[in-house]
């Protein structure tokens, strides 16, 4: 038997005027999913536990079966590990995003033009952190960059119990009541001060302006914890599992429990990553490459969501049909071999506000070993409601894959 999980993150959504009172999920075209619901057990779950801010780390953590409220200690000591920063106990982690904020009041009262500064390049975002580490890295402050505009800042001996705001939480609001609060708010807010007179006219910046792209102008810390830990995949499951992602935190995860991480060629964290490529990768690994269990994850609807892009998030969720369901499918019949999918995201991204929220989200179970039918005729949120069928804890949901199957 091979598993394959297909996550489309922050795929669900809410009603969108726009689309005739549909979500994207109803509004695109998937006829490859579609065919397997009506054969598949559909319904909704939970990924955020009460108390949790609905992250895609604690939601994604929630999918592959491990509970956040045991094992979260924040979001990014699992980006630092995807960056093999080698962590000690008493170090705090953050992740420093590279952002776009309003050019003219003072820095208090500017506002989050763009979180991810344009999704700048990761050769771009290279010079400037290196430009600012030479003036930020001091008093056991170090910067390390990372992926376009996610970055990581590591405090030895830090604290914790700061009040730090997601950017994409805030965008085209003022930032003046999400600044840091706590033990070493001023300090934080120092630094983001000074890297704003550092990077507004570097000439890295200067030209994006010339170009008409949002200039990287800030630094905006968010996402503090502490060095985590996880049990292996592989004993708690029985599964060798591997994981396809472009982004770190979901790496971080996968390499904390001893998954295999596959790079893909291509593979972008947007509408315009390389879908079948992930999809061909995925289908190596388990068919040729010993794996039982592959995570495919697909950043693009996420994305698109936090921009309010309704256009290429429902792009996104119809390439993920096309290109990664029907894909997976034809190799593993053309294989001969037993399977089981799941589909789901981690998180809604209402394109409506922008960020994520902790609804819980649709998933679809199939197998053809066996009919789990229980209702559903397509794959939405509203179709998942309909079944009746509900799972509190998400973390849960592996288990019931598994159990289904075996």
């Amino acid at each position: 038997m091979k598993y394959a999980v297909v996550l489309g993150d922050g795929m669900a959504d809410w009603k969108i005027e726009a689309l005739g009172g549909k979500t994207c999920l109803e509004y695109a075209k998937t006829p490859n999913i579609d065919a397997l619901a009506p054969h598949a057990e559909t319904g909704l779950f939970r990924t955020v536990p009460n108390g949790l801010k609905p992250g895609s780390d604690v939601a994604n953590m929630s999918v592959m079966g491990f509970n956040p409220k045991k094992y979260y200690t924040g979001r990014s000591p699992l980006e630092a590990v995807a960056m093999d920063i080698s962590l000690k106990d008493t170090d705090v982690t953050m992740r420093a995003n590279l952002v776009t904020l309003s050019a003219d009041e003072p820095y208090e009262n500017k506002t989050m033009a763009d979180y991810s500064a344009g999704e700048i390049t990761t050769e771009e975002a290279a010079e400037l952190i290196a430009f600012l580490k030479k003036e930020l890295d001091e008093d056991g402050f170090t910067l390390y960059p990372g992926i376009s505009y996610r970055h990581c800042l590591v405090a030895e001996n830090g604290v914790t119990g700061h009040d730090l705001t997601p950017p994409h939480d805030i965008s085209d609001k003022k930032i003046t009541d999400y600044l840091p609060k706590g033990p070493n708010a001023g300090k934080y807010l120092e630094m983001m001060k000074k890297s704003y007179g550092m990077l507004k006219d570097h000439p890295v910046n200067l030209k994006r302006i010339k170009e008409g792209k949002n200039p990287a102008n800030s630094l905006w810390f968010w996402g503090e914890g502490t060095k985590p830990m996880l049990d292996d995949f592989a004993r708690k499951t029985g599964l060798k599992g591997g994981v396809i992602s472009a982004v770190d935190l979901v790496k971080g995860i996968a390499l904390l429990a001893g998954m295999k991480f596959i790079p893909v060629k291509g593979a972008t964290g947007n509408y315009d990553t390389d879908f079948k490529a992930k999809a061909l990768a995925a289908a190596d690994g388990l068919m040729n490459g010993g794996l039982d269990y592959v995570y495919i994850h697909m950043e693009g609807p996420d994305e698109c969501g936090h921009h309010g892009d309704v256009a290429h998030k429902i792009f996104s969720i119809e390439q993920i049909d096309k290109l990664v369901v029907k894909t997976l499918k034809e190799k593993f019949e053309e294989a001969g071999e037993d399977y089981c999918i799941l589909i789901c995201p981690d998180h809604p991204t209402p394109c409506a506000i922008k960020t994520h929220v902790s609804d819980p989200v649709p998933y679809l179970l199939y197998t053809n070993i066996k009919d789990l039918g229980n209702g559903a005729a397509r794959y939405t949120e509203d179709e998942a409601k309909k079944t009746g069928m509900f799972i509190e804890d998400g973390f849960t949901l592996i288990d019931r894959m598994l159990s289904i199957t075996r």
